[in-house]
């Protein structure tokens, strides 16, 4: 099979990790110049995108394309960028002209309500949601709840209308408005048959707020249109690469069927930071993204998703022993459950969410003993549903793994990025730099990455000796770095191979 991939961005979960899973299955992809995508908020050169996938559409078998790459020059610039809708119209057209190139074409495309963001974070929104972020989140929670419960909120949002500045409030209403309009733009060319597959997630989502009121509106346009079959539209976001290239390398096959283990018996009703439903909704979402269903025995199932849970809900700093590490869940008889599956020989993939933004530190110890190198797959980045993609991906695929020097350096570059960067090295340097900026380290930069690089290359060593050191492969590292001028993502340069190979 031969794929072509406009991902969201350049940083390793968007772009590597997708390569890697393709490539650990034998199937070759391509991607744009380097130089025509997105570099955090820099749009990526949308008529270079478009001229490549002319270029190539007609080779192709499938493409999995983020729109809002393709058509407002990446995901942060999409909440960035003032380009019109009709602009932006006009580019989403070149789906229908490649298409046209190659009718046997495979489109699977994918876009993302624009979130409200958790933080004041002026780089990645706009710059001025730095100053007004508090009132705007204000706004959306009090805009949905009147969508929802009527007269009753009314006076709610007059006030928070009225603690913003009419300018402000209208660019950001207006940029979500001609987003959403590309989404349910994608919509009609997925009912035309245009588009084989869509996805459209909601990234760090919230019970209440307006990323919930465009979600309704979406699953409206999608029941008048009959395309539920095709379409999907659940929080997430960086993950959607990962599951739909496994959709794209599992067509013609049967769902891949899967069996989810908790760590806790209630951990499917545990609550989470960033998705608006509880966990086990979350993972049902995830699997149908991926193309997968839930099995209805263990004998039956294609892999084991092992999902930790928080106890009750997820909490950002750990050890949290109010709400995530409690007496609803057991995490030693969690590991025993890992360990008889694996030597029952089945094919097991770990999605740690216990906590957003890396794994959790108290499982990582408990999981010493095993082989890590027996796992299908192993996740825990960034937010549940980040986690939950990559985990599912390497699960469904495990059946179709051809090459196992690609399938560890796939598995082994998240234990580097959501264990050793994300759990351990990233708040060592945090503290190396005193309180650094969240959005912009300037010219910290240059001293946490040697700072980085001194803490984590060792590490990455001792864990590769320890679990894959006896497996016949080879490891071979490159320089630690950071993706962006800040701590948030971490480069992680590795290539494995098979003894005797050069990488």
């Amino acid at each position: 099979m031969k794929l072509l991939l406009i991902p969201p961005d350049t940083r390793p979960p968007t772009l590597a990790h997708p390569l890697q899973l393709a490539r650990m299955t034998g199937a070759a992809v391509q991607v744009p110049p380097a130089e025509a995508l997105p570099n955090f908020f820099t749009p990526g050169n949308t008529a270079t995108l478009r001229t490549w996938l002319l270029d190539h559409a007609a080779q192709a078998d499938t493409l999995i394309v983020c729109l809002e790459t393709l058509c407002l020059g990446g995901m942060i610039p999409a909440r960035r960028v003032s380009d019109g809708l009709d602009r932006v119209l006009e580019r989403l057209n070149v789906l229908r002209e490649a298409r046209a190139l190659n009718p046997d074409l495979h489109i699977y495309a994918h876009g993302v309500v624009v979130r409200v963001a958790h933080d004041n974070d002026p780089h990645e929104e706009k710059e001025y949601y730095g100053e007004w972020g508090p009132g705007l989140r204000a706004y959306s929670v009090a805009a949905d709840r009147h969508a929802r419960h009527g007269e009753a909120e009314r006076d709610a949002l007059t006030a928070a209308r009225a603690a913003l500045p009419p300018h402000i409030l209208a660019d950001w209403v207006g940029t979500r408005e001609r987003n959403r309009t590309l989404h349910l733009h994608a919509l009609d060319l997925l009912a035309e048959g245009v588009l084989t597959h869509l996805s459209v997630t909601l990234d760090d989502t919230s019970e209440y707020g307006l990323a919930a009121l465009d979600r309704r509106m979406l699953e409206a346009r999608a029941d008048e249109l009959g395309v539920w079959a095709r379409f999907d539209c659940y929080p997430g976001a960086d993950e959607v690469p990962c599951a739909l290239l496994t959709r794209a390398l599992r067509r013609g096959l049967p769902p891949a069927r899967a069996w989810v283990r908790y760590s806790g018996t209630l951990g499917a009703g545990a609550g989470l930071i960033y998705e608006d439903r509880p966990a086990g909704e979350l993972v049902r979402a995830h699997l149908r993204g991926a193309g997968c269903v839930l099995a209805d025995s263990v004998a039956e199932a294609d892999f084991i998703l092992a999902v930790n849970t928080p106890g009750l809900r997820q909490a950002n700093l750990q050890p949290d022993w109010a709400t995530v590490d409690t007496p609803h869940r057991h995490l030693p008889a969690f590991v025993d459950t890992i360990r008889a599956d694996l030597e029952a020989g089945r094919a097991v993939s770990l999605a740690d969410i216990a906590y957003p933004n890396g794994a959790e530190r108290r499982l990582w110890t408990l999981m010493q003993p095993l082989s890590l190198a027996e796992l299908a797959g192993f996740s825990a980045w960034n937010t549940a549903g980040n986690t939950l993609g990559s985990a599912v991906a390497f699960g469904a695929l495990a059946a179709q793994v051809s090459d196992k020097a690609a399938h560890a350096e796939a598995m082994f570059s998240r234990v580097v990025d959501d264990v050793l960067y994300q759990a351990y090295a990233r708040a060592e340097v945090r503290a190396h730099l005193g309180s650094p900026s969240p959005y912009d380290l300037g010219e910290a930069r240059a001293d946490a990455e040697a700072k980085l690089q001194e803490l984590i290359t060792p590490r990455i060593q001792a864990v590769w000796d320890r679990h894959w050191g006896g497996s016949g492969l080879k490891l071979e590292l490159g320089q630690a770095h950071l993706s962006w001028p800040r701590l948030f993502t971490g480069v992680f340069p590795l290539s494995v191979s098979h003894t005797g190979e050069t990488g």
